[in-house]
């Protein structure tokens, strides 16, 4: 080990070693004698002396191929598991890896960014990267089920190239400090989980480690501080090209995961920050601007493609799983969910994750403090810290953080762990890295000679060996205290998370059973019902297992411009509003849900098919997988009101609650707290025998929704609305702010429809306003009418 006081995160490495921060003016140990004599170190002799000099060349193979097998170990024993509960059959744990698979062969057939081919453009995958990842296995021939052993591949490579960065970052402490990382960083059941998974977050610590080592590589090109000549050890044109290559690869890190801002903007700025000590604020600021920019055109680039695609700046994802995106959340609301989702991660990792019993799941986050107390390390543990409690406070923002065994925190847990093995390592040091043994003198001259200068005339007298004796021996007692600290800590948390480990194996083998026995047996069913296209509430295995058609309930997978994602935000009844908008032809002919989750909706527009239970359930969400025959009747699209006279025609239509129609008209809701869409479905009022589905909004007595509509374009016209009214209500219509009378709702077990005269000389466009001035009402469509011209009308001639 050669410990040293020079800040880290300037400093570049001496000759043979790999860490990018180890201090420079350091002589390799045992030169120092040499050194201060002037004689050559002797060459090599013996065995021990050539593995010694020999050293600094095995020591990458020796710990690649160490760290190698630490990964093999930990993913044996979870495919292992996975394989004696499923029968050597491969599956998965999370029905959303399967949905990575249904992009990766859309991408692989020739539709990239598709979740179901002929769907068209999706926002809904949260990684762009990863599917052509797996996309690349299903060309070579990694098909069906094989996919997920390209995944397992795919997640052994990324989690090795994880610890190689990793252990470059503790290599300022010792060589030897880089072998507790395997272990360390691999202790942790739930993520083990989510590495093996087949989800992204392997792939993805992987693409950091590269992000990070790139990054690393410009701290150490633009030299230490108080160099002799930095710019001529970094030119300015290598210092460049290292930025774009850094600024590349957090690119390619936010395309795999979009939190990943976080890690690109920490890098950047300490990169940044190095070179501006070494060549000034403008260089400082063109590296800032070089590793920065390409993952903030990544990010324009993807929200230009989502906004001309779907109609959404923001990807379906965000939309779907954000509380800052739900309409009827108060701020104070979001802000307490939030809050929550906070507290969560952290308690739910460190009081459960970590350890089956408090408070030893804190030794994990109290190892990862002590390096920010040694200057070596100081830098680069505050660059894990920035990145894991960014990461965090961006995923706190996902309602769905709590699910899917908390792998969205996972990313964050291995930086953790890094830190961890850091602080372990640091316990164990002989020394510590503030302690300057071999340092460099004022004037350049060894620290050692300096030493022996100054202590002459005490050594003369004995007095400098006594105390230098006592000395030596209490530096050992209190190194060896330090050991039995760090095995004694050790000891404690493998104690209490391996009951965890042993939980995560079985619980991966479990998962990765259940979602055979149901999804993918329920894609089989489908597979040879031989439907035309399956609507589903979890987009995953159904899709993938039956290789048909489908579409996402929830929205995630997408269907052309039509806002599915925003939809199942708002309401179920706007999203049947825009099923109402497909094609007849291109709707789902047949239902795989869970009916629990989908309220009427399985009863009325379904026929029970077959159902597809599960047993010993722990991540199905429902014992019960049901298919169903799609009846669509109700959602055919009327030509207009019920009670449009014979000598009337529509105008303008306001289709409440279909968010392409609001969207078109301006149409807002009071909000928060208010507009929530509800939907019916009741006797058609023209066609005896059949329904009428509609939905709309609930908008409270008191507040007020507007929409912009066009106005009659002559003679006089009406305003015609539809509800379905359990109790009488009046509603106040204004147009562009002046009211122009109020709608009577009579209470009735059907269709109602109530209409009042517009005045004339309207503008082309108007503002209208309905508010309740008696009772709450449901606002289900709006219609602006006028009377049409007599069959035998002719135009005035003109002169």
């Amino acid at each position: 080990m050669s410990p040293s006081s020079a800040d880290p995160m300037s400093s570049a490495p001496p000759e043979g070693t790999s860490p990018p921060f180890q201090p420079t003016g350091a002589p390799p140990e045992g030169a120092e004698l040499s050194a201060a004599e002037g004689a050559r170190p002797p060459a090599p002799s013996g065995p021990l002396d050539r593995l010694v000099a020999a050293w600094p060349r095995v020591d990458p193979i020796l710990f690649a191929a160490y760290a190698g097998a630490c990964v093999l170990y930990a993913a044996v024993a979870f495919y292992g598991s996975m394989h004696r509960q499923t029968g050597g059959i491969w599956s998965a744990p999370l029905d959303d890896v399967f949905i990575h698979f249904d992009y990766a062969r859309a991408t692989a057939r020739g539709y990239p960014f598709e979740w179901s081919e002929g769907n068209g453009f999706s926002s809904g995958n949260t990684s762009l990267s990863y599917p052509f990842v797996l996309a690349l296995g299903y060309l070579i021939g990694f098909r069906g089920l094989l996919l997920m052993q390209w995944a397992a591949i795919v997640a052994c490579a990324s989690t090795l190239g994880f610890l190689l960065a990793g252990a470059r970052l503790l290599e300022p402490i010792g060589r030897w400090a880089k072998y507790l990382l395997p272990p360390v960083a691999l202790s942790i059941g739930a993520l083990d989980w989510s590495l093996f998974s087949g989800m992204e977050n392997a792939f993805h610590l992987g693409v950091w480690g590269l992000a990070t080592v790139v990054a690393l590589s410009v701290v150490r090109a633009a030299g230490a501080p108080g160099a002799r000549s930095a710019r001529a050890a970094a030119p300015e044109r290598r210092l460049a090209r290292l930025g774009w290559a850094a600024g590349l690869a957090g690119a390619l890190l936010y395309a795999t995961r979009p939190e990943s801002v976080v890690c690109v903007a920490a890098l950047s700025i300490y990169a940044a920050l190095a070179v501006r000590r070494a060549h000034g604020a403008r260089a400082a600021l063109a590296t800032l601007l070089r590793m920065s920019s390409p993952g903030a055109l990544a990010f324009v680039a993807q929200a230009i493609a989502n906004r001309v695609f779907t109609g959404e700046w923001a990807a379906s994802g965000a939309i779907a799983k954000l509380a800052l995106n739900n309409p009827y959340m108060t701020a104070e609301e979001k802000w307490e969910t939030y809050q929550f989702l906070v507290h969560y991660v952290v308690a739910r990792n460190t009081n459960h994750h970590f350890a089956d019993a408090l408070p030893w799941g804190w030794l994990v986050p109290a190892l990862a403090l002590l390096p920010l107390a040694h200057r070596a390390t100081r830098g680069i543990a505050a660059l894990l810290w920035v990145q894991a409690a960014g990461w965090l406070a961006l995923v706190a923002l996902n309602g769905q953080v709590r699910w899917q065994n908390e792998r969205y925190t996972m990313p964050s847990v291995a930086w953790l762990l890094v830190l961890a093995a850091m602080g372990l390592a640091l316990l164990v040091a002989r020394g510590t890295p503030d302690s300057v043994r071999r340092g460099a003198a004022p004037g350049g001259a060894p620290a050692g000679r300096w030493a022996r200068i100054a202590a002459a005339p005490a050594r003369a007298l004995g007095v400098v060996d006594g105390l230098a004796a006592r000395a030596k021996l209490a530096a050992h007692g209190l190194w060896a205290a330090r050991v039995v600290l760090a095995l004694a800590l050790a000891a404690l948390f493998w104690i209490h998370q391996l009951p965890r480990m042993r939980d995560q194996i079985w619980f991966f083998g479990r998962a990765s059973r259940n979602i055979r026995d149901q999804h993918l047996v329920a894609g089989k069913v489908l597979a040879e019902l031989n439907v035309r296209r399956v609507l589903v509430g979890d987009a995953g295995a159904l899709l993938y297992a039956s290789d048909r058609p489908g579409l996402d309930l929830i929205g995630l997978g997408g269907y052309h411009d039509l806002p599915f994602a925003r939809a199942g935000v708002h309401g179920l009844g706007a999203s049947l509003e825009l099923i109402e908008r497909i094609p007849p032809d291109e709707r789902p002919d047949v239902l795989a849900i869970y009916p629990s989750w989908w309220g009427e909706l399985p009863a009325i527009f379904g026929t029970r098919i077959v159902s597809i239970p599960v047993v010993g359930n722990v991540i199905c969400g429902g014992a019960e997988k049901v298919i169903y025959r799609a009846d669509w009747g109700p959602l055919a699209r009327d030509a207009g009101p019920a009670s449009l006279r014979v000598d009337e025609r529509v105008v303008d239509e306001l289709d409440v609650a279909d968010l392409v129609s609001e969207r078109e008209h301006g149409y807002a809701f009071p909000r928060p707290q208010a507009g929530f869409v509800s939907f019916s479905v009741l006797p058609h009022p023209r066609e005896a025998g059949r329904d009428r589905f509609d939905a709309g909004r609930v908008i409270p007595q008191g507040r007020s929704e507007t929409a912009r509509l066009r106005a009659p374009r002559g003679g006089t016209g009406r305003l015609i609305v539809r509800t379905a009214a359990s109790h009488p209500a009046r509603i106040r219509a204004e147009v562009d702010g002046r009211e122009v009378g109020q709608l009577v709702i009579r209470a009735g077990d059907r269709w109602t429809e109530a209409s009042l005269p517009l005045p004339e000389g309207l503008p082309e466009t108007f503002t209208l306003t309905l508010t309740p001035v008696e009772g709450a009402w449901t606002n289900h469509h709006v219609w602006i009418v006028e009377r049409a011209a007599p069959p035998d009308a002719r135009p005035l001639a003109g002169p």
